[in-house]
């Protein structure tokens, strides 16, 4: 919640009266004010006059919550800001600009949660000094622990962490386990809290996480005891693995009877063999307690074209009687599974939510022809790259009126009916489309109604789209909830395109252009010059831009990307050949903005989406004014010093 305070009566338009007053008041009373108040009111104060920032700097050094994940901050920044803190209990932070010597900096006592982002140049002595000094620790998440070249973690750190804190109740470890355990070493695990309700892991082998779950022997400790607690308590369990296999899926089932959520996928490199791979058996053995409310099977094609090819629709019978109760299925990479085992699931299951198939070969039309004899309220429906799905099959689904969620990405057989069926769902907010064959008037059906509560769309590879659908979903007309926009790959699209946007003044924050042979400078300048609220400066929504292999983007474009415009972008998607010398002139200018020339998506978002996650939810935090304060310094800073090189050069 935001506070507004007022601080001294009239004065002068400039203010100056009220700052002279505030003078005047001693700064422990204002401090002690400001400690009602949340960051983002605090924010607001700080920038009205020298006074309050003073205050608020110095408020910020015993506030219990420092949250900055989108902007990777230097030591510099970092130092002044958390070292006196003592009172810190939640912190939360992007490390990609920090390494080991910020270790003493960011772990101490005090802390109750810890989410660090990006630790690559971060060794295992950050995992051993958290055991080892946050005794109370509730919340941990480390995302790409030592993954820069040089950097290592022995099995003493993860012993350090789980023996010392010994009060978690969430740890994300989101790198690769597998690189620094030995496959034995997986009984470490038998260590961790007993109040663990949370586990997701990075990337761990299947035979680690079986001997870890089935394994009655600890070093040091009662085999007895380690077998009674050992994630029992676990309600949500991510996973990735190397292979998938009936064993992992047994050890799960029986071991973790508090269950609710379990989200699990594999990337192969070769095609399992028989005994090292899911089959229908597998399946039979999920949900035995009967508490599984959530499932994810995902099979990856990331690597190697590989499949669930020992899954057949009995396993999606044997499946359907266990999961009665289910509220979230997504299943991918099953390419013998036909219209019936699908179909089971869904006549099956009456509490049925979201329903995700990933690349379902033998998914027809048929799964949802007589969806309307079932009592299913659909939220949330993927179906991605089911080629043999058509028109007909998104009509019936649209008859559930409450879809807010639809990815038809890779349904190349899907046409203009589908939107026209899917323009009256008055609650959608994401439709996704990529690859299908839409055209300019498919598009303009949105307009009819959908498209006043979209919020992302994607027509990425519809290569039947012209510059036409662009006038017509924004002329103007009406006030746009749309917020993500991707428009990757469409050969026939121009500027003219992103001047109806631009024109149009909607408050986009992701733009996606790659791979637009006739977008160019002129898109830039049409973007840069937009503004989207008047009190504000140019280009202020976008946070995202694409432009990666846009035919058109010369190194005028790089004029336009300087502050102060685009001040809030963050990813920037271009391509390097453009010129290397003015790509890394613009990343040394804004250090915060995060520049991609090679072509990798941008953004937090996978292939796959692993939706409605606890520990995501946990985690992730809204844009925090805190963070706004201090890029808007150091925003001047980077200004003065781009004007300062300018001048040289002329």
């Amino acid at each position: 919640m935001v506070t507004t305070v007022l601080f001294g009566g009239g004065g002068d338009d400039n203010g100056c009266d009220g700052e002279r007053s505030l003078d005047l008041l001693p700064a422990a009373l204002l401090e002690t004010i400001m400690t009602k108040l949340d960051v983002a009111s605090l924010c607001s104060l700080a920038s009205t006059c020298k006074t309050l920032k003073s205050c608020v700097t110095r408020v910020l050094t015993f506030t219990p919550n420092f949250h900055i994940f989108n902007v990777s901050l230097s030591m510099e920044t970092v130092r002044p800001l958390l070292f006196p803190n003592q009172q810190l209990s939640s912190l939360k932070l992007d490390c990609g600009r920090l390494g080991n010597s910020a270790i003493d900096i960011l772990v101490r006592p005090s802390l109750r949660e810890i989410s660090l982002h990006n630790c690559r140049d971060f060794s295992g002595d950050l995992i051993s000094e958290i055991g080892r000094k946050c005794k109370d620790l509730r919340l941990l998440c480390l995302g790409s622990v030592a993954e820069k070249v040089g950097r290592s973690i022995s099995r003493c750190a993860f012993e350090d962490l789980l023996n010392g804190c010994s009060h978690l109740e969430v740890l994300a470890l989101m790198f690769d386990l597998s690189l620094y355990l030995r496959p034995g070493d997986g009984r470490i695990f038998g260590l961790v809290s007993d109040k663990l309700t949370h586990l997701e892991l990075g990337h761990i082998s299947s035979r680690m996480m079986t001997q870890l779950l089935t394994s009655t022997e600890i070093s040091g400790q009662d085999s007895s005891q380690v077998t009674s607690t050992v994630l029992q308590n676990v309600q949500q369990l991510r996973l990735s693995v190397d292979c998938i296999t009936d064993a992992v899926v047994k050890a799960i089932s029986k071991s973790l009877t508090s269950l609710i959520d379990l989200d699990i996928r594999d990337a192969p490199l070769e095609d399992p063999r028989q005994l090292s791979d899911l089959t229908d058996f597998g399946l039979h053995e999920i949900n035995q307690n009967g508490r599984l409310k959530h499932l994810s099977l995902i099979r990856s094609q990331e690597f190697h074209p590989t499949y669930f090819r020992r899954v057949s629709d009995q396993g999606m019978l044997f499946l359907a009687d266990k999961c009665l109760g289910m509220e979230s299925i997504c299943l991918g990479g099953f390419c013998r599974v036909t219209d019936a085992g699908f179909k089971t699931i869904l006549h099956s299951c009456a509490s049925l939510s979201k329903f995700s198939i990933y690349h379902g070969p033998k998914l027809t039309d048929l799964v949802f022809h007589d969806i309307l004899a079932t009592t299913l309220s659909l939220s949330h429906v993927s179906l991605r790259r089911c080629h043999l799905l058509t028109d007909h099959a998104i009509q019936k689904l649209a008859s559930s009126l409450k879809l807010e969620n639809l990815d038809l990405r890779g349904c190349r057989n899907l046409r203009d009916e589908t939107l026209k069926a899917v323009s009256h769902l008055p609650k959608l907010k994401v439709l996704l489309l990529d690859g299908t064959d839409i055209s300019d008037t498919g598009l303009s059906y949105l307009k009819e109604g959908v498209l006043d509560s979209l919020v992302s769309l994607s027509v990425r590879g519809c290569r039947n789209l012209t510059d036409k659908f662009m006038s017509t979903l924004f002329d103007g007309s009406s006030k746009l909830a749309l917020r993500e926009l991707d428009l990757s790959n469409l050969p026939n699209l121009t500027d003219a395109a992103i001047f109806a946007l631009a024109k149009s003044g909607a408050p986009i924050t992701k733009l996606q252009l790659r791979e637009c042979r006739l977008i160019g400078d002129a898109s830039v300048m049409a973007l840069a010059s937009t503004r989207v609220y008047e009190d504000e400066c140019p280009g202020s929504s976008l946070c995202l831009l694409d432009l990666y292999d846009c035919g058109g983007i010369t190194q005028l474009s790089f004029k336009w990307l300087k502050k102060p415009f685009f001040p809030r972008l963050k990813w920037l998607g271009i391509t390097g050949s453009v010129n290397r010398d003015i790509v890394d002139a613009l990343a040394r200018r804004r250090p915060h903005l995060q520049v991609s020339c090679r072509g990798e998506e941008l953004g937090n978002d996978g292939e796959d989406d692993w939706d409605s996650a606890d520990i995501h939810q946990h985690i992730e935090a809204q844009e925090d004014e805190l963070e706004q304060w201090i890029l808007g310094d150091e925003g001047d800073v980077e200004m003065e010093d781009a004007e300062n090189e300018s001048e040289e050069e002329d």
